[in-house]
C-alpha cells in the first residue's frame, strides 16, 4: 500500500478540514436538508423521541426571545425561523403518521415515549377527553391566537408603508436643518426600510402559522380514520380496540404538534403587537399597567366588593383585593417622588434656560421658507426632492469654492402665498421667489422669445426671461434647443448664486477655525508656525472672506496659509495679504479661465488708464484710497462695459489685465456693473498660461 493511501484518511481528522465541515452554514443546510428528509424517510420511534423534544425545545426558545427583545427589529429573522419552526413541525408530524399508521397494533408506544406520555396524561385513557382537549386547542390557535396576529401583521405592514413617505420626509428634513449627521440619516433610512420589510414579511409569514394550524387538525383526522382502517381491514383488531389504539396515538401525536404550534403563534403574536413599544414585554406591560394608579385602586375596591357579596369566596377575593391596593398605594407614592424630584430640577433650571444666549439669541444662518403649496417638493416621488438638491448645492459649494456652507434650515410659512419661497440670510430676507410646482421652468440660452403655451416669468436667480409650462410640453422643449428645469432645481440655482455672492459672510470665524482644524496631519507645522505668532485666525478670515468676494476658491488652503506666511511679517494690511495670495494662486487663477481651445481670454488695461488710477490714488502705502473723479469713472465704466461686451459676442468671457498696484482699485469698480468679470494682475498670469488678447481699454 503506497503512502498516499495511508495518509489520505487521516486528512479527514485535520483541524482546518474538521473546521470548514463543521462551519455554521454548512451545518444550516444540512439540517434544513434533515428536515426535508422527514418528509419522505422512515424514522425510528428512538430518534422521533429526540425530534419531539427538540421540536418542543425550540418553540419555547423562540417564546422567551421574543419575550425580551426589546423592539421588533431586534428579531428581525423571525419570518424565517417561523417557516423552519413549522417545516420542523410538519415533518414530524408526517414522521410520526407514518409510525402510527404501520405500527399502531403494536400497543400506546408504538410511535415514541413521548407521544405515548402525552396521550396518556392528557387524555386519562379516555379518548372522547383528549379529542375535546386536542379539538380546544386547535381552536384557540387557529381562531384566536393566528388570526389575531395575522391581522396585526397586515395592519402594521400596510400602516409602515403608507407612513414610508412622511418618515423620509422627516429624516431629510432634520438633515437639512443640520440637526442629524448623514451617517445618522442614513441609519434611521435603513431602519425605516428595514421595519418595512420586516412587517411585510410577517404578513405573509403569518400564514405559516395558520396553514400550519389546518394541516395539523387535517392529518389527525387522517390519522384516526385510516388507522382505524387498517386495524380493522389488515390487523384483525376490533373496531372499538382499533378506535381506542389508534385514537390515544393520533391525539398524542396531535397535542405534541399543536403544544409547539401554541407557544410559536403567541410568540408571533407578542412581536408584531409590540411595534412601536420598546424594552422587554415585561418592563413595557409593567410600565403601562401601572402608570394610573387610581385605576389599580378602583380594581382593589371592586374586588373588596365582591369578596363579601354573599355566596362569593371571602379569602381569594380578599387577598387580590389586598395586592392590588398594596400595588396601586407604592405606584401612586412612587409617581410623586419622581414628580417632586422632577419639578426640584425644573426649579433649578430654569433660570438658567431662561437666560441662556444660545437659546434666546440663536438664529439660522441660512433658511428657505416654503408656502404650503411647496411642501410637495420635500417628499415627492416623481422628481428629484428638494432636501437631496439642497445636500448637493452643500457639497457643489464645498468643491468650487472651498468651504462647508453652514447647514440650510427648510421651514414652511403660512404668511407666504401658496407658491412663494424666501431665502434668509441670519434670518434676513435676501431673496424671494415664486414657483409653480409640477411645472418646468423654460428658457431660451440664447435670449429669444419662448413660442411655447404657457405663463411667462422671469427666471429668479439671473432675471432672465423664462416661460412655466406643464409637463406635456416638456419634451417638446427640449427638442427646441430651450433649457428645461423643474421647480426644485429652480430653488436650488437661486440658493446657489445667493450662497457664492454672500460666501464671505458666511465665512465666520468658527467656519474658518473648522477649515483650519480640519486641514491633514502635514500641514499641521504650518499652522502651528502661523497661528498665532504671526497672523490671527481673524487675518486668515478677512484673507479668505476677500478671496471668495472676488470667487476665488480657497480649496487650496495649505497654499493660502502659506502665502500669508510669507507675507505677514511685512504687513498685516488684508489687501496687501489678499495680492500676495493670489499672486501664489496664478495657476488656479488662469486656470479657471481657460476656455475650450486651451486659451485664455483677456482685455489688457491701456497705459493712460493705468496713469490715471495709479494718480488717483491717495493715502499711504498701505492705506490707499481711490479718488478719481465721478465723470472719470463713468468714462472708464463705459469702455469697459464696451470692450467685454465686444468679447461676449464673439463668444469669450475675458478678464481684465490690470498692473498689480491698481488692480484692487480696478476690480472694485468693474465688481459693482460686472461682479462676473475676473480682474487680474500681471503677476498673476501664470507662465505657462496660453493667452488671448481681444484687445484694449
Amino acid at each position: 500500500m503506497s503512502e498516499s493511501a495511508i495518509t489520505t484518511p487521516k486528512s479527514w481528522l485535520n483541524p482546518a478540514r474538521l473546521k470548514d465541515i463543521l462551519r455554521s452554514d454548512v451545518l444550516f443546510a444540512g439540517a434544513i436538508i434533515a428536515i426535508l428528509a422527514l418528509l419522505i424517510l422512515p424514522t425510528p420511534r428512538w430518534l422521533l423521541d429526540i425530534l419531539l423534544a427538540a421540536s418542543i425545545t425550540f418553540s419555547v426558545t423562540i417564546l422567551m426571545t421574543a419575550l425580551f427583545t426589546k423592539k421588533a427589529l431586534d428579531l428581525s429573522t423571525f419570518p424565517s425561523i417561523l417557516l423552519i419552526a413549522t417545516m420542523f413541525r410538519l415533518g414530524l408530524n408526517i414522521a410520526s403518521t407514518r409510525l402510527i399508521l404501520s405500527q399502531g397494533h403494536e400497543g400506546p408506544d408504538a410511535a415514541g415515549r413521548i407521544i405515548e406520555a402525552f396521550g396518556g396524561f392528557v387524555m386519562q385513557g379516555n379518548y372522547v377527553i383528549g379529542m375535546i382537549v386536542f379539538s380546544i386547542l386547535v381552536i384557540v390557535n387557529f381562531v384566536v391566537i393566528t388570526r389575531g396576529s395575522s391581522r396585526i401583521a397586515e395592519v402594521a405592514a400596510r400602516f409602515s408603508l403608507d407612513a414610508m413617505p412622511g418618515k423620509q420626509m422627516a429624516i431629510d428634513a432634520d438633515l437639512s436643518a443640520g440637526l442629524i449627521t448623514e451617517d445618522e440619516a442614513r441609519t434611521r433610512r435603513k431602519t425605516l426600510e428595514d421595519e418595512s420589510n420586516f412587517f411585510g414579511a410577517m404578513d405573509g409569514a403569518s400564514k405559516f402559522v395558520r396553514g400550519d394550524a389546518i394541516a395539523g387538525l387535517l392529518i389527525t383526522l387522517i390519522n384516526i380514520i385510516g388507522g382505524v382502517i387498517i386495524g380493522v381491514m389488515q390487523m384483525n383488531m376490533t373496531l372499538s380496540d382499533a378506535g381506542a389504539s389508534y385514537t390515544l396515538l393520533t391525539i398524542g401525536d396531535g397535542l405534541v404538534s399543536q403544544i409547539p404550534a401554541l407557544i410559536v403563534s403567541i410568540s408571533a403574536g407578542l412581536l408584531v403587537s409590540k411595534a412601536g413599544v420598546e424594552g422587554a414585554a415585561d418592563k413595557a406591560l409593567a410600565a403601562q399597567l401601572g402608570e394610573y394608579p387610581k385605576a389599580l385602586a378602583i380594581v382593589a375596591g371592586v374586588l373588596l366588593i365582591m369578596a363579601i357579596l354573599p355566596g362569593m369566596p371571602f379569602a381569594p377575593f380578599l387577598l387580590l383585593a389586598v395586592g392590588v391596593g398594596a400595588g396601586a398605594w407604592t405606584i401612586s407614592k412612587r409617581k410623586k417622588a419622581a414628580a417632586a424630584a422632577a419639578a426640584k430640577a425644573d426649579r433649578a433650571e430654569a433660570p438658567a434656560l431662561d437666560d441662556d444666549p444660545s437659546r434666546m439669541l440663536a438664529i439660522d444662518d441660512l433658511r428657505i421658507e416654503l408656502g404650503y403649496g411647496l411642501l410637495p417638493l420635500i417628499h415627492t416621488d416623481t422628481g428629484p426632492r428638494l432636501t437631496d438638491q439642497v445636500k448637493a448645492v452643500r457639497r457643489a459649494i464645498a468643491h468650487d469654492l472651498g468651504f462647508v456652507t453652514p447647514p440650510v434650515r427648510i421651514l414652511d410659512n403660512m404668511q407666504l402665498g401658496a407658491n412663494e419661497y424666501v431665502i434668509r440670510l441670519k434670518e434676513q430676507e435676501i431673496a424671494r421667489g415664486e414657483l409653480r410646482p409640477g411645472h418646468f421652468l423654460v428658457m431660451d440660452p440664447g435670449g429669444k422669445p419662448i413660442n411655447l403655451i404657457g405663463d411667462p416669468t422671469k427666471e429668479p436667480a439671473f432675471g432672465l426671461d423664462a416661460m412655466w409650462v406643464d409637463e406635456s410640453q416638456r419634451e417638446e422643449a427640449s427638442l427646441k434647443g430651450f433649457t428645461v428645469v423643474d421647480a426644485a432645481t429652480v430653488l436650488t440655482t437661486h440658493l446657489t448664486e445667493i450662497i457664492k455672492g454672500e460666501a464671505p459672510e458666511l465665512l465666520s470665524y468658527a467656519e474658518t477655525r473648522k477649515l483650519i482644524d480640519a486641514l491633514p496631519d502635514k500641514h499641521r507645522n504650518l499652522v502651528n508656525d502661523l497661528i498665532p505668532s504671526v497672523a490671527s485666525v481673524t487675518t486668515v478670515q478677512r484673507v479668505l472672506q476677500a478671496l471668495l468676494g472676488e470667487k476665488v476658491s480657497i480649496r487650496d488652503l495649505p497654499t493660502v496659509l502659506e502665502a500669508i506666511a510669507e507675507a505677514a511679517p511685512q504687513s498685516q494690511n488684508t489687501t496687501y495679504l489678499v495680492e500676495h495670495v493670489r499672486t501664489r494662486l496664478a495657476r488656479q487663477l488662469c486656470g479657471a479661465l481657460k476656455g475650450p481651445d486651451g486659451m485664455t481670454p483677456i482685455v489688457t488695461l491701456s497705459s493712460d488708464w493705468e496713469d490715471a488710477f495709479t494718480d488717483a490714488l491717495t493715502g499711504e502705502e498701505n492705506r490707499r484710497q481711490l479718488a478719481m473723479a465721478p465723470s472719470k469713472l463713468q468714462e472708464f465704466v463705459a469702455a469697459a462695459l464696451g470692450k467685454l461686451e465686444s468679447a461676449a459676442q464673439e463668444g469669450h468671457s475675458a478678464a481684465i489685465v490690470t498692473s498689480a498696484g491698481v488692480r484692487p482699485f480696478v476690480r472694485s469698480v468693474i465688481e459693482r456693473i460686472r461682479p462676473q468679470t475676473t480682474v487680474l494682475s500681471q503677476n498673476e498670469i501664470h507662465p505657462h498660461t496660453r493667452l488671448r488678447n481681444l484687445g484694449q481699454i
